[in-house]
Order: C-alpha cells, then sequence, then structure tokens
C-alpha cells in the first residue's frame, strides 16, 4: 500500500485512516482490473492474431485536429483493445489538450488544459510525499504513460479524477489557486506554452469536466494515457503498433509498374 502523497495545491487530498483503509482495498480492486492487464492483453493478441482481427480498427477523431503522435496511440488503442471496455483519455503534453474517447475509441471530446509547468516525462521517485515548498520548479511535471485512473474527492468534497496517485497527480476542474498565475487566461491560450502552469495535476475547464469528463470517468477505472515530450512516443507505449502494419495482418498486394 503506497504512502498517502502530498497534494498538489489544486487536489487538496485528504488524509485519514478510514481513507488509508478505503484505498487498500481499491489498491487490490485495481491489481485485480482487467485494465491493469490490458496491456499485456494487447502483446498476446500481437503474437497469436486471429483470422477474424484481420480488419484494422481505427480511432474515430471525426474533424478534431491533432498531432501524429496522438492519432498512433489511439489508433493502436482501439485495434488492441488496450483500454478494455473502457472510456479513455489521451492528454498530449506539447499540444495542452485532451482528447476524451468513448470505448469504442470514438472521440466524444477534445479541449485545452493547463498542466505541468516544467517539462519532462517523470516524477521525482517521492515527490508524493514531499510538501509544497519542497518541490522545485523542475520537478513539476506531469508524467508520461498508462494509468488507471480512479475518481475521487479531494477535501473540499469536489470530484477529482486519479491519474497517478502515488505522485498526487489528478484531473479535475479549473480552479483559482493564485490570482497572479492567470490560470483562467493562460488556459484560452492559442500557445500551449502559455498552459504549463500547475504542480503536476491537470486543471480542465470546469464546463468540460463536467459534461464530458466526469460522467465517463466518475464511476468507474478507467484509462489515461499522457504522451511524452521529452522521448519518443515508443519509448513510453513500448507495446504500440501502428495499427495499419499490425502483426498478422495480411500484407497488401504489389502494385503494378
Amino acid at each position: 500500500m503506497p504512502s498517502d502523497p502530498m497534494p498538489c495545491p489544486e487536489s487538496n487530498r485528504p488524509i485519514g485512516l478510514k481513507e488509508r483503509l478505503v484505498l487498500g482495498a481499491a489498491t487490490v480492486v485495481l491489481a485485480l482490473s482487467p485494465l491493469a492487464h490490458a496491456a499485456d492483453r494487447s502483446v498476446a493478441q500481437r503474437a497469436h492474431p486471429s483470422s477474424a482481427a484481420a480488419k484494422v480498427r481505427s480511432a474515430g477523431f471525426a474533424a478534431q485536429a491533432a498531432s501524429p503522435d496522438a492519432r498512433f496511440l489511439a489508433d493502436w488503442i482501439a485495434d488492441s483493445h488496450d483500454n478494455g471496455r473502457a472510456p479513455f483519455v489521451i492528454l498530449d503534453k506539447r499540444q495542452a489538450r485532451v482528447f476524451v474517447f468513448d470505448p469504442d475509441a470514438k472521440l466524444v471530446g477534445s479541449s485545452p488544459v493547463l498542466l505541468g509547468a516544467a517539462a519532462g516525462d517523470d516524477s521525482a521517485p517521492d515527490i508524493g510525499t514531499r510538501p509544497m515548498s519542497k518541490i522545485r520548479p523542475e520537478e513539476k511535471t506531469t508524467p508520461a504513460g498508462r494509468f488507471v485512473s480512479q475518481p475521487g474527492k479531494n477535501t473540499h468534497g469536489e470530484d477529482i479524477v486519479w491519474v497517478d496517485y502515488d505522485a498526487a497527480v489528478s484531473m479535475h476542474r479549473l480552479r483559482m489557486v493564485d490570482p497572479k498565475e492567470r490560470r483562467f487566461e493562460r488556459i484560452t491560450s492559442p500557445d500551449p506554452a502559455q498552459r504549463r502552469i500547475s504542480y503536476g495535476c491537470i486543471n480542465v475547464p470546469a464546463a468540460f469536466f463536467d459534461a464530458t469528463i466526469w460522467p465517463r470517468f466518475g464511476a468507474a477505472d478507467a484509462v489515461v494515457y499522457v504522451l511524452p515530450e521529452k522521448r519518443d512516443v515508443r519509448q513510453v507505449f513500448r507495446q504500440a503498433y501502428s495499427a495499419a502494419a499490425r502483426p498478422g495482418r495480411p500484407a497488401p498486394p504489389s502494385s503494378r509498374s
């Protein structure tokens, strides 16, 4: 059972014995959850593809603009069913934007977000247990990777979605922390660099959180994929593959010259 992480100021994580017991049980459930092992299943599907799986499944972005990395990962998720039967989010840190998908990998919404002020793909090992005053500017990162999210509440009773519990990273409504940070102005900026301001948490416009995030992520575990910004996407998601070149798929016919 991990020790209770210190919250980012936006999360205000409650700490108490009762919560430790509840979260201990949640950890056991999480360890047994099919979501925790969906990536392993996708690897097995690649090693032993069925003949019925020859047709490539792609994510549905509709008319939404998205980076090549976001499309690559979304198409792999759609084709491999890495999300199991859960909705999922892709966070593109370079664009400071989230894409929310239903279980069938169809886009249901996208929004700019605020995220960690420092560029980087890893969290300091003990950052979840340190007081905020001990977190250095370069450590205010939003970690990259695949996370099984859990719904929760902060000390004010507000809804949040835990992304990386050990690192105290959550996804929650945008709120005022320090007026000097101008968070509400920053999130409307067309420049993704202006949306780097948090301690690592993912700040979502309240209306988008209420209409799109919480209805899908507030009742059960789901999956959050955070794209890297320092490393290549294939270094972080090593099991991912190009859906068009999926192992076991029949090769296209040779073109005639």
